[in-house]
C-alpha cells in the first residue's frame, strides 16, 4: 500500500467509524447473530494472490458490524463498560499509526516520559498521596499478577523465582469470595495454587471482608506452618459493588507485615469525585492499587494503572537484563516494561493525555455522578414496581434486582434477562446473590443519557409483564 492509498483509507476508515457512532443507537446492543452465521462467511484459507481494498473493506461492511455487542452502545448496561471516549479513538490512531515499541525509555522516550505525568496526574485526580508511583498494565488481571507475584517473592525472602515453590512451604493469600476471578487466575499462574486462597467471609451492607476472621485465618496459618503472603482486598466488586473495609482490612496486614493490594478496576474511576471516595476509606495504606481507565472513566481498551508504593519490589520480581536491553550512559531512567509481565509496551499514556485534557477532570466528574444519580433513579423507580424487588442498592452506578413470578424462580429471571438481550434495546447481564440469580444493571457508558435509563425502564418492565 503506497501513501497516497493509505491516506485514502485511512480517510474512509475514520469515516465509517464516525457514522458508526453516529448510528449506534438504530442497532441492537447485542449481536443477535447465531453461532456459526459469521464464521460460514468466511474463506477457509487465505487467498494466495492480494486482493483490493475495496473488496476487503466491502466484506467487513458485509459480515463484522453485525456480528459485533456494540460495547460503545449507550444502552450498554451489561458487565462493566469499556468505554472509548472519540478523543481516545483518536489518540489511538496515532498511536497505531506511529506503531512505536514502547518497552525502554530509549525506544521512545516521550511514552516513558508521558507515561510517568499521566499516572501522575490520575494519582492526584484520585486523593492518594505522593508515597505511590504507578504504571499503565495492559488489564487489571495483568496488574494483580504482578502484585501476586511481588507478594510471594517478598514473603519467600526473594527465592521463590530462583528455587521455586516446591522448596518452601505452602505460601498463602486472602480474599474474599466478591473478588473477580483475575485473583484466581493470578493465583494459577504465580504457581500458589487455588488451594491456598484462602476465602475470608464478609459482612456488613457493602459486603466487605471481616478484619476479626482475616486475622484469625492468618493466625491459624501461621500455626499451622504456612506462609502468609498478602491480601487482595476489593472496592466496587464485579458481581453487586462489593467494598472491603480497607482501612481495617490493612490493620490486620500491618500487623502481620504482608502486602496488600487493592482492586479497584471498575470503582476506581468515580475515585476522581471525592465525595465518592469513602468506599476505599484506608487505600493510602495498600502496597499496590489498580484501576482501569478503560473501564469507566473513557479510555479506550486496553489501559489499566497500578499504583505502587514501592516499585524497587516490583522491578526485583519482574526485570530480567540482558545487554541487548540495557540502556548505558543514562542512569536514573524508568523502563517500564521492568514494572511489568510482558516485555512489549503500546504507548498507551498518549490516550490518556488527549482524555483528560479535553475533557477535563470536572467533565469526567459530571459524567461518572450523572451515571451513579441515574442508576439510583432506576432502581428506585423499580422497587415501586409490582413483583419487583432491589437485591443488592446500588453501589455507585451498579445495583441487582430480581423479578418473582413463575415456579422457579432462578429460571424465570434467566428467561426475563434473555427475553431483555434479544429485544435488543439494552442489555444486561445476571449474576448469583446468597446463591439466586439476580440481574446486574450498571450505567457507565460514556454518552449514556438519562433518556438511556428510562428506556431501560420501560424495556424491563414492560417485558416482565409480557412473561407473566
Amino acid at each position: 500500500m503506497d501513501s497516497e492509498e493509505f491516506r485514502q483509507w485511512s480517510r474512509t476508515v475514520a469515516d465509517w467509524g464516525a457514522d458508526y457512532r453516529a448510528g449506534l443507537r438504530e442497532r441492537p446492543v447485542r449481536a443477535q447473530t447465531k453461532p456459526g452465521d459469521i464464521i460460514r462467511q468466511i474463506a477457509d484459507a487465505a487467498p494466495e494472490a492480494g486482493e483490493a481494498m475495496e473488496a476487503i473493506f466491502a466484506d467487513f461492511e458485509r459480515i463484522i458490524p453485525d456480528g459485533l455487542t456494540h460495547w460503545q452502545h449507550p444502552r450498554f448496561f451489561a458487565y462493566f463498560p469499556a468505554n472509548a471516549a472519540p478523543v481516545s479513538v483518536i489518540a489511538d490512531y496515532l498511536v497505531t499509526s506511529v506503531a512505536a515499541q514502547c518497552m525502554l525509555w530509549q525506544t521512545s522516550p516521550a511514552a516513558t516520559e508521558l507515561e510517568t505525568r499521566v499516572v501522575d496526574w490520575l494519582r492526584q485526580a484520585m486523593g492518594l498521596p505522593d508515597g505511590f508511583s504507578g504504571v499503565i498494565q495492559d488489564s487489571a488481571s495483568t496488574a494483580t499478577l504482578a502484585a501476586v507475584l511481588v507478594m510471594r517473592e517478598k514473603a519467600l525472602g526473594w527465592k521463590g523465582n530462583s528455587e521455586g515453590l516446591a522448596a518452601h512451604k505452602a505460601v498463602r493469600v486472602y480474599a474474599s469470595k466478591q473478588v473477580h476471578t483475575s485473583i484466581d487466575r493470578a493465583i494459577w499462574i504465580a504457581g500458589i495454587g487455588e488451594a491456598n486462597l484462602v476465602r475470608i467471609p464478609t459482612k456488613g451492607p457493602l459486603n466487605g471482608m471481616d478484619p476479626e476472621a482475616l486475622d484469625a485465618a492468618i493466625k491459624a496459618d501461621l500455626a499451622a506452618g504456612h506462609i502468609p503472603a498478602g491480601v487482595i482486598a476489593c472496592t466496587g466488586g464485579t458481581s453487586i459493588g462489593a467494598c472491603d473495609p480497607i482501612r481495617d482490612v490493612a490493620a490486620v496486614v500491618k500487623a502481620h507485615g504482608i502486602y496488600l493490594h487493592v482492586d479497584a478496576a471498575w470503582a476506581g474511576s468515580a475515585m476522581i469525585c471525592p465525595e465518592f471516595r469513602m468506599l476505599w476509606d484506608g487505600v493510602e495504606e495498600a502496597d499496590s492499587i489498580v484501576f482501569n481507565p478503560h473501564k469507566w472513566l473513557g479510555a479506550n481498551f486496553d489501559c489499566s494503572v497500578q499504583f505502587i508504593k514501592s516499585p524497587e519490589d516490583q522491578v526485583r520480581t519482574l526485570a530480567i537484563q540482558p545487554e541487548y536491553l540495557k540502556t548505558h550512559g543514562h542512569d536514573g531512567i524508568i523502563n517500564y516494561s521492568e514494572w511489568s509481565v510482558p516485555l512489549g509496551r503500546r504507548f498507551r499514556a498518549l490516550k490518556l493525555w488527549f482524555l483528560m485534557r479535553y475533557h477535563g477532570l470536572e467533565g469526567l466528574r459530571t459524567m461518572i455522578r450523572n451515571h451513579v444519580a441515574w442508576s439510583e433513579e432506576l432502581a428506585e423507580r423499580l422497587s415501586k414496581e409490582p413483583d419487583f424487588e432491589i437485591v443488592s442498592a446500588p453501589v455507585l452506578s451498579l445495583f441487582s434486582f430480581r423479578h418473582t413470578g413463575g415456579a422457579d424462580a432462578d429460571q424465570h429471571n434467566i428467561a426475563l434477562t434473555n427475553a431483555i438481550n434479544d429485544d435488543g434495546r439494552i442489555y444486561l447481564t445476571q449474576t448469583r446473590v446468597d446463591g439466586r440469580i439476580a440481574i446486574r444493571f450498571q450505567a457507565g457508558q460514556f454518552e449514556m443519557t438519562r433518556d438511556d435509563a428510562d428506556t431501560a425502564f420501560t424495556v424491563i418492565t414492560e417485558i416482565a409483564r409480557a412473561m407473566k
